[in-house]
């Protein structure tokens, strides 16, 4: 077995431990390493039946994807050609596969389970940055993340680069994504880092930090997502009503903006995230 792989549910790990607390029975537990990345790369070759050096561009992707693990390692491949990411060329007679998406691809639920387990291993300012990632869903570009960190005066980008190389993310045209859905799920609901009721208050805080920059530079993409947080985060995370008429100004505004890009579902939605955040009176006092 592999140290990695024993999360505290796992059932091989459970069966240990019974079998350790049965008396007169003496146990041995064979712990296996993982491969290095030339090992890695040597173990594609084979499957592929191509010199080492042909593929040593695809295991540098595949490495990080799987930490690896022969059976994921194994399991990715299976998964990339039924992709069509990895193929047979009949003119070439040989394998071909294609980097950039295979940079992007997501990960199969078994090896997602596995990095979702070791979430909790990373230092905790890559834990939390995951956390601020997760809060604007399964990808976000890393403008909107370098901003935070101006604002929040916290390292983002760096740790996010870390989890890149640990498989937990793909960077592909400066957009950071989840390499699946159990991971930013994980990162989410880390209440090692954040607790429940806190995370409105963050949604908050994040939309108030970017709100300025997106008013100043005029960049309706990013008002759209700074007024999307605030909301997220509810009159819950209000201040006072000098705040509350804030918010509401911002909504009105990115809800004109969508108005005029047609897109009249999400301008609803921010006109009534921006009603509900007026104050008692509104109607005489800020009609």
């Amino acid at each position: 077995c592999r140290d990695e792989g024993m999360i505290d549910k796992h059932p091989f790990k459970k069966m240990l431990s019974e079998v350790e607390e049965v008396d007169g029975f003496d146990s041995l537990v064979i712990t296996l390493s993982h491969f290095n990345e030339d090992m890695t790369n040597r173990m594609v070759s084979n499957i592929l039946c191509l010199p080492p050096r042909t593929t040593r561009s695809l295991s540098k992707i595949i490495y990080p994807k799987t930490k690896g693990s022969p059976l994921f390692l194994n399991q990715l491949i299976i998964q990339l050609c039924r992709d069509d990411l990895v193929r047979l060329s009949l003119s070439r007679r040989r394998w071909e596969w294609k980097e950039e998406k295979i940079r992007g691809a997501k990960l199969p639920d078994d090896i997602a389970l596995f990095f979702a387990s070791t979430i909790q291993r990373l230092p905790k300012e890559v834990q939390g940055a995951l956390f601020t990632l997760s809060c604007f869903g399964a990808h976000s570009k890393s403008s909107i993340m370098v901003t935070l960190e101006t604002k929040l005066d916290c390292p983002i980008i760096e740790s996010l680069d870390k989890a890149v190389s640990e498989g937990l993310l793909n960077k592909v045209n400066d957009i950071y994504s989840f390499t699946h859905d159990w991971i930013q799920e994980n990162s989410y609901n880390n209440t090692n880092m954040v607790a429940l009721e806190d995370r409105c208050l963050l949604h908050f805080k994040y939309g108030i930090s970017l709100a300025p920059h997106a008013l100043t530079a005029q960049d309706d993409e990013l008002l759209f997502v700074a007024a999307s947080q605030i909301n997220h985060g509810g009159l819950a995370a209000v201040e006072d009503v000098e705040q509350r008429i804030m918010v509401t100004n911002l909504n009105f505004s990115a809800g004109y903006r969508a108005m005029e890009m047609s897109d009249y579902e999400s301008a609803h939605s921010f006109f009534d995230q921006g009603i509900n955040f007026l104050p008692k009176g509104h109607w005489n006092e800020h009609y």
